[in-house]
C-alpha cells in the first residue's frame, strides 16, 4: 500500500506511546522509522517497529534509560548506553561527536551497552546535514559464518561513511552491512516474492543461492568480498569493543538480548572545514561522480549510481506516489 509520511509517523508514535515511551521520545523514534521507510530502507523502518516493541516488552530495551559519560580524554568520549533506545543513544552520540569536532576538528565517541540503532545511515545523514563528515559502525551478535565456516560466529557489523553533498548530489553516503545482503533486505525481498539480484548466501545443503528465504533458514549469509569481508567484519567487531571499552560478538551472543542487545558503536565526526572548504569538497564530489559515470556501461547494466543516489530516487518516488508499506507489516503495526 501507499501511505503519507504523516499517516505512518502517527501510527508508529501511537504504538510507542502505548508501550510506555514518553511523547517526546516516541516522536523522535517514530520520525526516524518513518524517514527510514521514506528513504526506501523498509527493513529498518516500518518492518522493525513490531520487533522494537517486542524488545520493550521483554525488557531488552530500557525506554527510560539515558546514556552516561564514563570516560573522556581530549577528542575521545566513552558513553554507556544503559540499554536505552538505540536511536536516541546514537543521535546523542553524533551530537557529542559534533561538539568534539567543533573543538578539535575530530571527535570519537564510543557508545557501549546500547541497543539496535536501526538504520546506521540515519546518523551519517544527520551529521552531513549539519556539515560534518562521519565514519561509524556498530558490532552485532553472531549472525554470519566466517569464510570457510558454517556456523554464525561473526556479526554483519553495519558500516557507514557520509559527507555533505552538493546541489546536484545531495546525498553522498555509504551504508552497508558486511553480509552481501542484510537480514532485513532478505526479509523485504522474500515478502515481495522476489529473488535476490545476485547470490547472497548458502542454503542448508551448502549451495550458493539467490533465494532469500533459503538463506534466512540456513543463516549462512555471504560476507562481502568473501574472505575479505569476513576479515573486515572481524576487525570491526574487535575495534568496536576496544574503542568503547565494550563487548564484541562472543559476549553479545552470551548476553542473548536480541539483535544488537548490548552492542558497541563507534562514531567518528570530522569538521571538513578544518582540512578543506565546502567549495573544494563540492568540486571533488561532482568531479568524482562524473568520472565514475563516464565509464562504458557493462552488459545488462541499469546504470551507474553514486552512493546515496538510491535514497534520492526513493524519496522522489514516495513524494509522487506515497510511501510504500507492505500490507502485512502495516497490519502488524496497527495491531500493536
Amino acid at each position: 500500500m501507499r501511505l503519507s509520511f504523516e499517516e505512518i509517523n502517527k501510527e508508529i508514535k501511537r504504538a510507542f506511546i502505548k508501550y510506555g515511551m514518553t511523547e517526546e521520545k516516541a516522536e523522535i523514534c517514530a520520525r526516524i522509522h518513518t524517514e527510514t521507510t521514506y528513504d526506501g530502507i523498509y527493513s529498518h523502518g516500518t518492518n522493525r517497529v513490531a520487533r522494537f516493541v517486542d524488545y520493550i516488552k521483554k525488557g531488552w530495551v530500557d525506554i527510560d534509560a539515558e546514556p552516561t559519560l564514563e570516560k573522556e580524554f581530549g577528542a575521545i568520549r566513552i558513553y554507556n548506553g544503559n540499554m536505552g533506545p538505540g536511536i536516541l543513544n546514537a543521535l546523542k552520540g553524533v551530537d557529542a561527536g559534533i561538539e568534539l569536532a567543533d573543538k578539535y576538528g575530530i571527535g570519537l565517541v564510543g557508545l557501549k551497552n546500547t541497543t539496535h540503532w536501526m538504520r546506521g545511515g540515519t546518523y551519517g545523514l544527520y551529521a552531513a546535514s549539519k556539515g560534518y563528515i562521519s565514519i561509524m559502525w556498530t558490532n552485532t551478535e553472531s549472525c554470519m559464518p566466517p569464510w570457510g565456516g558454517k556456523d554464525c560466529k561473526l556479526g554483519n557489523n553495519p558500516f557507514v561513511m557520509s559527507i555533505p553533498g552538493t546541489d546536484e548530489y545531495p546525498v553522498i553516503q555509504l551504508d552497508m552491512a558486511i553480509s552481501q545482503y542484510a537480514y532485513g533486505k532478505l526479509q523485504v525481498t522474500r515478502l515481495a516474492g522476489k529473488k535476490l539480484p545476485y547470490p547472497g548466501g548458502f542454503d542448508k545443503n551448502g549451495n550458493m543461492t539467490d533465494d532469500p528465504g533459503a538463506i534466512e533458514d540456513s543463516m549462512r549469509t555471504l560476507p562481502i568480498g568473501y574472505w575479505k569481508g569476513s576479515s573486515f567484519s572481524f576487525m570491526l567487531d574487535i575495534l568496536g569493543a576496544a574503542l568503547t571499552d565494550g563487548i564484541g560478538a562472543p559476549d553479545l551472543d552470551k548476553k542473548n538480548m536480541g539483535s544488537c542487545g548490548g552492542a558497541s558503536q563507534v562514531i567518528i565526526i570530522i569538521d571538513p572545514n578544518k582540512t578543506s572548504s565546502n567549495a573544494a569538497i563540492s568540486e571533488i564530489i561532482n568531479k568524482t561522480v562524473a568520472h565514475i559515470k563516464s565509464s562504458e556501461l557493462s552488459e545488462k547494466s541499469s546504470g551507474i549510481r553514486a552512493p546515496g543516489e538510491g535514497t534520492v530516487s526513493s524519496r522522489k518516488e514516495h513524494d509522487e506516489k506515497g510511501i510504500f508499506v507492505d500490507d502485512s507489516v502495516w497490519e502488524e503495526i496497527k495491531a500493536l
